[in-house]
């Protein structure tokens, strides 16, 4: 069995064959989208989250709440934050998928997949970190920086992709 820094091509092996971790990585980043960056749960900590229409429950009961007292300023910044960096999860796993599909069905190896997918990984809970927990205008910027981080990591493997299917 290999060591995982021989499968994510992190250092070198007489065995040549690698498992492709794609798949996992695809669930790993459809669970961090869907699931863990969902703001319900936050919401739901908060006591806004509303069954009916939770979309909405923000926008029909955020200012209430500040002005009742029952959460501060801050905290329905960083639920609207919490939103947007679910929304973009869920914008931007569809680059994951179509660049682990197409690296894998071109024959990019397993080795150079299983690396880009990990980095797309980090940087989007990287990424998730920093828009939930960052309301400092400078350092927001760093979320920029990780969103391109992740996107690149995914246009990589498109990039093997293309090299091989040419």
């Amino acid at each position: 069995m290999t060591s995982l820094l021989t499968t994510l091509g992190l250092r070198t092996s007489l065995d040549f064959k690698s498992t492709n971790y794609g798949p996992l990585f695809l669930t790993s980043n459809f669970i961090l989208a869907y699931g863990v960056l969902s703001s319900r749960t936050l919401k739901q900590w908060y006591g806004l989250d509303h069954q009916v229409s939770p979309r909405e429950d923000l926008a029909k009961y955020g200012e209430v709440a500040v002005h009742e007292g029952k959460i501060t300023r801050r905290q329905l910044d960083m639920l609207k934050r919490n939103e947007s960096a679910h929304a973009n999860a869920v914008e931007n796993f569809p680059l994951l998928v179509a660049g682990v599909l197409f690296a894998s069905m071109a024959g990019v190896p397993a080795k150079k997949i299983n690396a880009a997918a990990l980095s797309y990984t980090i940087a989007r809970i990287v990424y998730g970190a920093v828009y939930i927990l960052v309301d400092h205008p400078t350092w927001s910027q760093v979320r920029g920086l990780v969103w391109w981080w992740g996107n690149l990591s995914s246009f990589f493997l498109l990039w093997k992709a293309g090299e091989l299917l040419a």
